[in-house]
């Protein structure tokens, strides 16, 4: 057989993502430089780089930006707390939260208001996490490992909801989900689905080609749940190996060795380029033959914050 790259579409930016990259870039154009942006705006690292040859600032606080600078939040959401100490500090912030974690956030207000407790299922420490749980500390508690659903405690288990951060694994997020309904038969499930669009999508990609992949390669970084997920989704569907990489260059040569079949895909967070350098790359090293496997179409786009779109118009 000759060897080939199957290449997964959707891939790579969501329109979350590149809402928060242009959110970024637009407001260099606009105030120029310095732009103080907390924690990653997206989590890659070369968009990152790229934004910081710009001029973006990146802060892991909102303590860090100078009074009265102006700070962009990133797309994975921030917390009640984190707006009221910019508002302290005197900063001008644009929020470039993604809606469909937004659509998250509000779900916990109005559960939290209806006093249900919240079972959030997500990853400790993951920034948007902190951010949703953040929004009703006293309702929220993160179900991350089976241990976690095993030992959790309900006040009243007649009136307890679950939620999720938006990146997860479909299927391991259901896993937990029946864990916690074993123990809570009345567990609400959310009102629509948290896990977003773009990362099922591009989970159902890689479990389309994954049983014909001898190896896949999923582009992204390592601080990135979604591309994470890619490369599990990969290895329980089939593929004989998957590996995570920022750049073509990472490749091994030894990965290749033997393998007929290449899959490649993409994280949420990752631009298009480095993909088309890693087919290059793969080209050099006779997958010259790409076929694109198309699970789904993504249409959908998010405009821009309110706080940019009104001073672009004037």
């Amino acid at each position: 057989m000759p060897k080939r790259v199957l290449l997964a579409k959707p891939r790579g930016y969501c329109a979350g993502v590149d809402r928060a990259v242009e959110t970024v870039e637009l407001a260099l154009e606009k105030y120029g430089a310095p732009v103080y942006v907390r924690k990653e705006i997206v989590h890659n690292k070369y968009v990152v780089e790229t934004l910081s040859d710009r001029g973006a600032i990146f802060v892991n606080e909102t303590d860090e930006v100078p009074e009265g600078a102006l700070v962009v939040f990133s797309a994975h959401g921030v917390s009640p707390a984190v707006h009221a100490e910019a508002e302290q500090r005197s900063l001008r912030t644009i929020d470039a939260t993604c809606p469909l974690v937004t659509k998250v956030h509000k779900e916990a207000v109005r559960f939290a208001k209806e006093d249900y407790d919240i079972l959030l299922i997500g990853h400790e420490g993951h920034e948007e996490v902190e951010g949703t749980a953040g929004e009703a500390p006293d309702h929220v508690q993160l179900v991350d490992t089976a241990e976690d659903a095993a030992t959790v405690e309900v006040r009243d288990p007649s009136k307890v909801i679950w939620l999720s951060q938006t990146t997860l694994s479909v299927d391991e997020t259901m896993v937990r989900v029946r864990q916690l309904k074993d123990r809570f038969p009345d567990l609400q499930d959310p009102p629509s689905d948290d896990i977003c669009y773009a990362t099922s999508n591009r989970q159902t990609a890689v479990k389309t080609m994954a049983p014909s992949c001898d190896l896949v390669l999923v582009v992204g970084s390592k601080n990135s749940s979604n591309s994470v997920r890619l490369v599990e989704v990969a290895l329980q569907h089939g593929a004989k190996a998957s590996y995570l990489i920022d750049y073509a260059k990472e490749v091994d040569p030894a990965w290749l060795e033997g393998v007929e079949t290449v899959g490649v895909t993409s994280g949420a967070s990752v631009p298009d380029l480095l993909v088309m350098e890693l087919l290059k790359f793969l080209e050099s090293h006779g997958y010259g033959e790409v076929e694109e496997i198309t699970t789904a179409n993504e249409r959908i786009t998010f405009s821009l914050p309110r706080e940019l779109r009104k001073d672009l118009v004037r």
